[in-house]
């Protein structure tokens, strides 16, 4: 695959937001640079914007990795998620550009053909964007990082969500997809409550899902009585 920087900025975000490559994966420069017939300069200068994201580790004398996820990393994510959507979704009321707003229901109206035609992958990476842009809206220098490394996870934790295997989850997902068009509405209206409450939802929606990715059923017991 012979391409730009920006080919490779875009399908490493990608393959790790979708899980193609593994939390803790070890980035072969090399490897990448043959690839994409770039020279190692442009790749680490990738690595290093990519790393200031929240998605890679460049570690000294042992190259760049794809940031990984442990207990401690995922407990924290589970306490501030929720607290940081809502107050990105309070200030993205306040703060919103009409430009904005065409380029969130751009990415609604993605989301919503990937779920009907059951293209995982694209679901997950419109549903990063729909979210980001929320976020772009806010306007914020403190939240938006915060927000941006959150999104990371919640997309590799909740990735089994946009391959619903029953009826439960195709429902949960359509049900996603009308959030979605919440959020815009309650948006265009100014209204903060609306959006707030919209995010608590959301957030439950997914949220009993990433928690069987990270506890199987057979495993649920075990973890149970250790919080005990």
């Amino acid at each position: 695959m012979k391409g730009s920087k920006g080919s490779l900025y875009d399908d490493l975000k990608r393959r790790i937001l979708t899980m193609e490559l593994d939390p803790d994966e070890d980035l072969d420069e090399v490897a990448l640079s043959e690839r994409y017939g770039l020279s190692r300069t442009p790749v680490r200068e990738i690595f290093r914007r990519l790393e200031g994201e929240g998605y890679i580790e460049i570690r000294a004398n042992r190259g760049a990795r794809v940031v990984p996820m442990n207990h401690s990393t995922l407990r924290q994510f589970f306490l501030v998620a929720p607290m940081v959507y809502a107050a990105i979704g309070r200030l993205a009321v306040q703060n919103f550009k009409p430009s904005q707003m065409v380029d969130l229901k751009d990415t609604q109206e993605r989301f919503r053909a990937a779920s009907k035609s059951g293209d995982a992958l694209s679901m997950v990476v419109e549903n990063n964007r729909f979210h980001e842009i929320i976020g772009e809206m806010s306007a914020n220098a403190y939240l938006q990082p915060s927000l941006g490394r959150l999104l990371i996870d919640h997309a590799r934790i909740g990735h089994t969500f946009f391959r619903p295997r029953n009826d439960d989850m195709r429902k949960r997902l359509q049900t996603a997809v009308e959030h979605h068009d919440g959020f815009i509405s309650a948006i265009g209206a100014h209204d903060e409550d609306a959006v707030v409450e919209l995010v608590f939802e959301h957030w439950e929606l997914s949220r009993e899902n990433m928690e069987m990715f990270i506890a199987p059923q057979g495993m649920k017991a075990d973890a149970l009585v250790g919080d005990n």
